[in-house]
This record gives structure tokens, C-alpha cells and sequence, in this order.
């Protein structure tokens, strides 16, 4: 748990009037956009992918890599301090979840296929959990 982030709490009810019903579902109910359709998949834009839910900048352009598998996927986050990592074992397997440590928003998963030369991580991130700011990256 990241002690140095500021947290962000909210009612349910607030979250729902912030977000979309889309956010609302991925960030909040840990929902799951379908493969291929989320804004950020093919993205190619020098910046900072945010969280969708509170604006905490978490991963940068320069650790995103196409993993083929239909969402944003990054080899490493800005800062670890900035991500949670859960056990997840829903859908009958266990993986490991990962929200924002500000807001405690779902973002996706990480796995242990990512790029072998780099961290060996794939976080495979709901584009409709981010929000993207051009420029330089963090």
C-alpha cells in the first residue's frame, strides 16, 4: 500500500456522477472492457496515461508496448507507489489486480509475460480507466 499518495475518497454516489457508466463500472464495479475497443489500445502519443478516476499520472508512453492482447499494455508503472497491487480470484483463476493507489480505482492486471529485456511485466490496463495527457512524460 502506497503510504505517500494522497488518498481520494468518494460516495458512491459522487462516483457516479464524476464518471461514465463505463468508468464507473471498470474503475469502481472492477468491470472489464471488451478487448480491441478501448480508445488507447493503438495509441501512439508521446505523454502520461492518468487514472480516469482521479488524474494520478501512472504509466508513461515510453513503457507502452503492443502485446497483441487487445488492451494498453506497459511494461512498468511511473512509480510503484502509485499502483496497489491485489490477489484477484475471481473467474475461477488468481491474478493480480491493480488499482490506484490514490482513489482505489480498478485499472486491470499484471502478468509475468511482458517484454523479457525490460521488467518481464505486462500491465494490462482498461483504457476507459485512463485518461491520457500529451507532452512530456513523467
Amino acid at each position: 500500500m502506497a503510504d505517500n499518495i494522497e488518498k481520494i475518497t468518494r460516495s458512491e454516489r459522487e462516483w457516479r456522477a464524476e464518471l461514465t457508466p463505463d468508468q464507473y463500472a471498470v474503475l469502481r464495479q472492477a468491470a472489464t472492457e471488451r478487448p480491441f475497443t478501448g480508445e488507447y489500445v493503438h495509441n501512439k502519443a508521446d505523454g502520461n496515461y492518468c487514472c480516469a478516476g482521479c488524474g494520478l499520472p501512472l504509466f508513461s508512453s515510453g513503457t507502452k508496448f503492443d502485446s497483441g492482447s487487445g488492451w494498453p499494455s506497459f511494461w512498468d508503472v511511473i512509480d510503484q507507489d502509485r499502483v496497489d497491487l491485489k490477489v484477484d480470484k475471481s473467474h475461477g483463476t488468481v491474478r493480480t489486480e491493480v488499482v490506484c493507489s490514490r482513489c482505489g480505482g480498478h485499472l486491470g492486471h499484471v502478468f509475468d509475460d511482458g517484454p523479457r529485456d525490460k521488467t518481464g511485466q505486462r500491465y494490462c490496463i482498461n483504457s476507459v480507466a485512463l485518461s491520457f495527457e500529451t507532452g512530456s512524460e513523467d
